[in-house]
Parts: C-alpha cells; structure tokens; sequence
C-alpha cells in the first residue's frame, strides 16, 4: 500500500450509483476514475485502462464514506487503520470477495486486506 507522501486521491466526481470502493484499501471514486487512474494506495493491482479489473477489485457495496486530508494527524485515519493511504475518501465499512486471482497479487505482497470489524 502506498505510503501517502505528495500524492492525492481526486475526490468522487460524483455521488450517484457509479461510485465504488477500492476492496483493499476502501478509497472511493467513481468507476470512471479507477477505470482512468487506478487506485492511488494500490497501483499494483493494474486498474488502469481495464474494465475486468476494476470490477475484480472495487465494489459498489459499502457503507458511509469519510474524507481523510491529513492521513498522519488524523484519528479518523487512524481508527480506520488509513495513516499510511493517500488522502481522499473512503468507506467506512466493506463485505466484499475478492476473486482469487486478486487475493493471490495480495499475498505475494505480504498485504492483509480483510479487515477486523
């Protein structure tokens, strides 16, 4: 995961029902700015330019959403375990599955993304 430095998440472009979130690291933006940027905090997982992938890594299915502008400073960051993420805006819970071939590109890293509620 990245470890926020000068980079910035772009906000949602919008708030409607083409928003989704990043299942490791629950940043928020629409399906058109994964598709387009990726995922800032995971650029290893190659959303860029890839509809299959976006929809492998992200979901529509999340509940609340917060924004994080200092990551370092903040206790919402740091209650939601996102001190070391870029800032933007994130859900603050995710039920997700991740296909196997995505869980696989996470454990090679070394990367725990199921979170303990």
């Amino acid at each position: 995961m990245s470890e926020g430095g000068d980079q910035v998440a772009q906000p949602p472009t919008d708030l409607g029902k083409s928003l989704r979130c990043c299942v490791p690291c629950r940043l928020i933006k629409t399906f058109d700015q994964f598709y387009e940027q990726g995922c800032e905090n995971c650029p290893y997982l190659d959303m860029e330019n890839d509809r299959e992938r976006v929809f492998d890594c992200t979901t529509s299915e999340f509940k609340g959403m917060v924004s994080v502008i200092d990551p370092k400073t903040s206790w919402c960051a740091k209650w939601l375990r996102l001190k070391k993420f870029v800032p933007g805006c994130y859900a603050l819970s995710v039920q997700a599955e991740l296909p196997q071939h995505i869980e696989d590109i996470l454990d090679n890293r070394g990367i725990k993304w199921r979170l303990q509620d």
